[in-house]
């Protein structure tokens, strides 16, 4: 899939790495802790950081219908799939098109794709980028990117990824109507990770998304937004790390 674009790092178990509306850059703890111990596979999605959208993709589910076909072309088995905020609406899309079943496991970080009654998504295309950046941190003003950071060209990829993911999740709004009905055929071990302070969506949207897979666990992170591993990654990577582990024992037991 030449429109498709990774970078990897590491050996062992593959871990599918799948970042949210903030491109590759949001993700890169993610890539770094995991790249000790497994095989990580991190991809820009297609009109991220100046990467090419084909006109015929134009729907998340189309986007992760794609990952689906390349972890078949690469022939990988029990992968990891991590995904932040879309990108784990992502995983989630993905998960309920693995006919291959080549997911082993699932990791959703305040992740979007499902419409929750009364837990509105906050509309990122209606508010200026410093009210999203509040939005996203508990901390802003800690993770704040200096003014010499935000260059003209920097500026101008950040308008360009905010006009992809309109492309790609703005109507219906930051979900697939279909999506929710759809998770409970997931059996896959699943972990549901938010932030307790996330702006963009509440704690009791991420509990409903963990409701809805039948073999799911949900835990909040204190003092984090809708990036809590970038805000608080020694909290996160813990639970992280005891999730992947028992789901390996269970493996390992079951192919005993």
């Amino acid at each position: 899939m030449t429109d498709l674009h990774f970078a990897q790092a590491g050996t062992g178990r593959p871990v599918l790495i799948l970042h949210g509306g903030a491109g590759p850059a949001s993700v890169k703890t993610l890539a770094d802790h995991f790249s000790k111990t497994m095989h990580t596979i991190v991809p820009t999605h297609p009109g991220w950081d100046g990467t090419a959208r084909p006109e015929s993709l134009s729907t998340i589910g189309e986007l992760a219908e794609r990952y689906v076909q390349y972890l078949a072309e690469t022939d990988l088995h029990d992968v990891l799939v991590v995904g932040s905020s879309i990108g784990g609406w992502i995983a989630a899309e993905m998960a309920v098109r693995d006919q291959g079943k080549r997911i082993g496991a699932l990791v959703l970080i305040d992740a979007m794709g499902i419409a929750v009654d009364g837990e509105p998504i906050l509309n990122v295309f209606e508010i200026a980028p410093p009210g999203i950046f509040e939005a996203t941190f508990y901390d802003a003003a800690k993770f704040a990117p200096p003014p010499a950071a935000m260059t003209p060209e920097r500026i101008a990829q950040q308008r360009s990824n905010m006009g992809t993911l309109r492309a790609l999740a703005g109507d219906p709004y930051m979900h697939d109507p279909a999506l929710l009905a759809r998770i409970h055929a997931v059996r896959i071990p699943t972990l549901v990770l938010w932030g307790a302070a996330d702006g963009i969506a509440t704690p009791a949207y991420g509990r409903a998304y963990a409701a809805a897979f039948a073999d799911a666990r949900f835990e909040t992170i204190d003092r984090a937004g809708h990036l809590p591993h970038v805000e608080q990654p020694e909290a996160t990577f813990a639970i992280i790390d005891d999730f992947t582990s028992q789901r390996l024992s269970l493996a390992l037991d079951e192919r005993a």
